[in-house]
């Protein structure tokens, strides 16, 4: 039983366009990727420029000090690629300085052995070698159009103005109050008097504002500077300055060090189309996987039936089973959405599908004063004991459930990816199935009742889903229903953009208050 109304509901509507779609989990994020593109901008363009924005917009989610993976789709070559830019574990990490404390489990997203202090999931040593920004800049220095310090300059301005608290604002803030008052840099700029969460006012006419002037400073010294100043200028030296001042590992040799990859995306045939599912330590090659066991599981119908459910369902418990046994855990399958993605459709057909995120939401809870930057806790992603598929060791990449992907059947291409941790995986097939299985318009794909099977013994099922579905999910697996709400996020929070006769369009999470599709504006007549 929840409290929630029965008869409400919430829609969000889709608007074919002739120019370019940015699709993001904020509004304002995605209009400063459909102003770059309405500027002469690639997709790619678009998506440096989104990226930058939503770090300043929803700090908690992602940002320069995180990491993630993106799909591109060059439409005139007609082929697709993986960046990937997921962090690593710093060099000088000492597994021993993790010791686990009794028979406990981990306080945050991952089902690992208590370590002492949670030193692995917040504070300075849970931070891993960071690759967002090597990622843009490597996209960038391939693909893009306009000058990278143009790009950065929205995030810029956004930081100057500072990140209007509204009430969604106030409950991520307060969601995790606790453990940001741990930090008294993340304390100052999220908290008030550094130990109350920071709450929207009670009428239209408050405009409360954080303070993120230092991370502006910082954006705009990475836009004259360029990205390299990251690695090895003089960002990155304050940035391992209060990284290590606080207790933590990180160094200049791990940034100068780390460099993001451009991959083959994991290509599957699937319907009479194909899906390019990304690269990489990514959950790319379980979505391939499902794929294949899907191709002759059901026939599909005009719209998802419980046939075509239990068969979703049925793959994703094979290829989790796999992936938990072979790979490493990845999140909890209680896991709260921790992470942001996007997708960017330009006016010539180049699609972009990008995740990135920071881990946990606020990532270690650690601020580093002299650059404004919210730090990640990537560290958390190894299993702290040893011997383990994924155990934790210096040196070495972080498996991510980020599953960026970008498909195609019968004239129409999209990109798609979310944010939401294990849930993640189980959004991107729903909705990769009712485009290719079942041919749902985009706005009736956002729209459709989805299930989360994502590695735990039950299956968590929209209660909108018709009773003989959750009969044949039963059948599968211990099912339960809920309702698909703001906070949390049941069923991850997706965005995509879709392509079909020259016309584009964008959707987000349909219970996503600050996600939005955005075309680009289109010139003025004179």
């Amino acid at each position: 039983m929840h409290n929630f109304s029965s008869s409400q509901q919430v829609r969000k509507v889709v608007v074919p366009a002739r120019g370019g779609v940015v699709a993001a989990q904020h509004r304002r994020a995605a209009e400063v990727g459909a102003e770059v593109l309405a500027a002469g901008g690639d997709a790619i363009d678009a998506a440096v420029a989104t990226s930058f924005a939503i770090g300043v917009v929803e700090p908690w989610m992602s940002g320069p000090a995180g990491g993630g993976a993106m799909v591109i789709w060059r439409a005139a070559e007609r082929r697709a690629e993986t960046v990937f830019f997921g962090m690593r574990s710093p060099r000088s990490l000492d597994p021993a300085a993790f010791p686990l404390e009794g028979s406990g489990r981990a306080s945050d997203l991952f089902p690992w052995a208590s370590v002492v202090e949670d030193r692995n999931v917040s504070g300075p040593l849970s931070i891993a070698v960071p690759g967002t920004v090597a990622g843009m800049g490597l996209a960038h220095g391939r693909h893009g159009r306009l000058p990278w310090a143009e790009l950065l300059a929205p995030a810029v301005s956004l930081a100057r103005e500072g990140l209007l608290v509204d009430w969604y604002a106030s409950l991520m803030m307060a969601s995790a109050t606790r453990e940001l008052a741990r930090d008294p840099d993340a304390a100052a700029l999220f908290l008030e008097d550094g130990c109350w969460p920071t709450i929207a006012g009670w009428t239209a006419l408050s405009a409360k504002r954080l303070d993120q002037s230092r991370l502006a400073d910082t954006l705009d010294r990475l836009a004259l500077a360029g990205p390299g100043d990251f690695q090895t200028g003089e960002i990155a030296r304050a940035m391992v300055a209060d990284v290590r001042d606080k207790g933590g590992v990180l160094s200049l040799d791990d940034m100068a060090a780390y460099r993001a990859e451009v991959l083959p995306t994991r290509t599957a045939s699937y319907r009479g189309g194909v899906v390019h599912a990304a690269g990489g330590l990514t959950a790319g090659l379980e979505l391939v996987d499902c794929l294949t066991m899907l191709e002759g599981a059901f026939t599909p119908g005009p719209k998802p039936d419980p046939t075509s459910h239990a068969a979703l369902a049925r793959a994703l418990k094979a290829v989790y089973a796999a992936r938990l046994t072979e790979r490493g855990h990845g999140e909890a399958p209680h896991a709260p959405a921790c992470t942001t993605h996007f997708s960017v459709v330009d006016r010539h057909g180049n699609m972009v599908a990008v995740t990135q995120t920071l881990l946990s939401v606020f990532g270690s809870k650690v601020l580093s004063p002299r650059t404004g930057l919210l730090m990640n806790n990537g560290v958390m992603w190894f299993d702290p004991e040893p011997g383990k598929p994924n155990s934790l060791a210096p040196d070495k990449g972080c498996l991510m459930n980020v599953c960026p992907a970008i498909g195609e059947k019968d004239g129409r291409r999209f990109a798609l990816g979310a944010s939401g941790g294990r849930k993640i995986l189980p959004a991107v097939l729903h909705l990769t199935s009712f485009l290719m299985d079942h041919g749902l318009s985009l706005e009736e794909a956002f729209h459709q009742p989805r299930v989360d099977v994502s590695g735990g013994e039950t299956l968590i099922a929209d209660e909108a889903l018709e009773p003989k579905v959750l009969d044949a999910l039963a059948e599968v697996a211990p099912t339960v229903t809920t309702k698909r709400t703001v906070f949390p996020y049941a069923f991850a929070c997706p965005a995509g953009v879709l392509r079909q006769g020259g016309l584009n369009m964008g959707c987000t999470e349909i219970m996503s208050p600050w996600g939005d599709a955005v075309a680009e504006p289109e010139p003025a007549l004179d």
